[in-house]
C-alpha cells in the first residue's frame, strides 16, 4: 500500500499538497466555452452511463504498512497523466492569478482585483464529484480565534512546513495525548491539527472506479484533454473545479467518530461544521508555492469552513483505509503534506463571499 513516486516540484521528505452525476465517460468536450452553465453543461450532457515522540504518532510507515486491501482489475486508469505540465512562475509577472490558501476571517477581502465568481452553492448541485482528498500540517487558511498563531498542538518533529494549528490542545488531557494504534494512515499525531482538502471536478471520471486519484490533478483534469483547456475562460475554469476545506485537532476519544471523511467535508448543523463558510477563488497550494512562487492553477473555487473541529483519530484513519480501497494507488496521500505560508493580502482575491450554510444550502450572510 505504500510507498509511491511522487509527481510533486518539491522533494518527498517535503512534500507538497494536492489543490455526483451519473457514472460517466466523456465522449466530447465542446471547445471554446464562453459561459459558466456552457461549459458544465457541456461536461455533463457529454458523457454516457458506462462504467509521539514514541506515544501519539502513527505506528505505520512507508516502509512498514498495513496489509493491503484486494482489489480488483479495474483496466486501464484513463485519467493517469492527465495532470497538465504547467511549471509554477513568479507571483509578480503580469497576468498571474489569484491565489490560496488565504485569510478566511469573516469580514476578511483579498486585495487582488478579479472579475471572476465562485460557485456557491454545494459542488454537486454544478456536476462536480470529488476526485481526491488529503490533508496539511497544520493549516494553510489563516481564521482569527479558530486556526491561527495563537494555536497550539504537540510539539515533535515532523516532516514538511507546519501551518497555522487550532486552539484545543491540551497536554494534560488524555484526549489529546493518548496514543493511538494507526493502521492505515502514516505519520499522523493525536492532538495535532490537519487542513483537510476535497478537490473537486466537472471533468473527473465521476462514479467510475477511477473517480479518486493521486495526483489529484490527474482526476481534476481527467476528462478535459490538453486541446479543450484552451478553449476555457477564467470563469469556466472557477465554475468546474472547487475545493472543499475543513480543520481539525485529533483526539482519541470515539465520542468524535464520524464514519465517512473520505467522500467530502461534514455538514452538521448542529455541531457547527460546515456552517461558517468563507468561499472565494484561488489556486491550488502546497510547499511549492510562497508570495514569491504562485501556482498556475487557478481560478478555483474554495469553499472554506472557518472553524475548527475535534475528530476522532479512528475517524482519520477510516478515511484512510478508505483512500486505501480504490482503484487508483493513492498511498502517497495517507500522510500529511507541509503547508505553504498564507497567501499575502495583494495576492488574494477581492471576491470573498460569506455564507451561512443551513441544511442542504448554502445562504448568504453578512459581511
Amino acid at each position: 500500500m505504500c510507498g509511491a513516486d511522487d509527481f510533486r516540484e518539491e522533494s518527498k521528505s517535503v512534500p507538497d499538497g494536492r489543490a455526483e452525476s451519473s457514472g460517466l465517460k466523456v465522449a466530447a468536450v465542446v471547445l471554446g466555452l464562453s459561459t459558466v452553465g456552457l461549459l458544465v453543461s457541456t461536461i455533463v450532457l457529454a458523457v454516457q452511463k458506462g462504467n509521539a515522540t514514541g506515544t501519539s504518532t502513527s505506528s505505520a510507515s512507508l516502509e512498514d504498512c498495513p496489509t493491503e486491501i484486494k482489489k480488483g482489475d479495474f483496466g486501464e486508469n484513463k485519467c493517469e497523466g492527465m495532470r497538465p505540465d504547467w511549471p509554477n512562475k513568479e507571483c509578480i509577472i503580469e497576468g498571474m492569478g489569484e491565489q490560496s490558501g488565504a485569510n478566511v476571517t469573516k469580514g476578511y477581502n483579498g486585495k487582488k482585483a478579479t472579475d471572476v465568481v465562485p460557485i456557491t452553492s454545494p459542488y454537486r448541485e454544478k456536476g462536480l464529484c470529488p476526485v481526491n482528498v488529503h490533508w496539511h500540517l497544520g493549516t494553510e487558511h489563516y481564521s482569527k480565534g479558530q486556526y491561527d498563531e495563537e494555536g497550539s498542538g504537540p510539539i515533535e518533529f515532523h516532516e514538511g512546513r507546519i501551518g497555522y494549528q487550532c486552539r484545543y490542545y491540551d497536554e494534560e488531557n488524555p484526549k489529546f495525548a493518548t496514543p493511538y494504534d494507526w493502521q492505515w494512515c502514516i505519520g499522523m499525531t493525536v492532538g495535532q491539527t490537519y487542513e483537510v482538502h476535497w478537490p473537486h471536478s466537472a471533468a473527473g471520471d465521476c462514479n467510475s472506479p477511477w473517480q479518486y486519484q493521486t495526483p489529484f490533478y490527474d482526476g481534476v483534469f481527467c476528462n478535459l484533454p490538453a486541446e479543450a483547456i484552451k478553449g476555457l475562460t477564467r470563469q469556466d475554469v472557477a465554475s468546474s473545479v472547487g475545493v472543499q476545506s475543513q480543520t481539525f485537532t485529533i483526539v482519541n476519544d470515539e465520542d468524535y467518530y464520524y464514519p465517512d471523511l473520505f467522500t467530502g467535508m461534514i455538514f452538521d448543523e448542529a455541531q457547527g461544521k460546515g456552517t461558517d463558510m468563507a468561499i472565494y477563488t484561488g489556486s491550488t497550494t502546497g510547499t511549492a508555492r510562497s508570495n514569491e512562487i504562485c501556482s498556475p492553477f487557478n481560478p478555483i473555487t474554495w469553499q472554506v469552513d472557518r472553524k475548527c473541529h475535534l475528530i476522532s483519530a479512528s475517524s482519520f484513519d477510516k478515511m484512510c483505509k478508505d483512500m486505501s480501497s480504490q482503484a487508483d494507488n493513492l498511498k502517497d496521500d495517507l500522510y500529511a503534506h507541509g503547508s505553504r505560508p498564507l497567501v499575502a493580502d495583494e495576492y488574494a482575491a477581492d471576491n470573498h463571499v460569506q455564507r451561512k450554510r443551513k441544511g442542504r444550502a448554502l445562504l448568504k450572510a453578512e459581511i
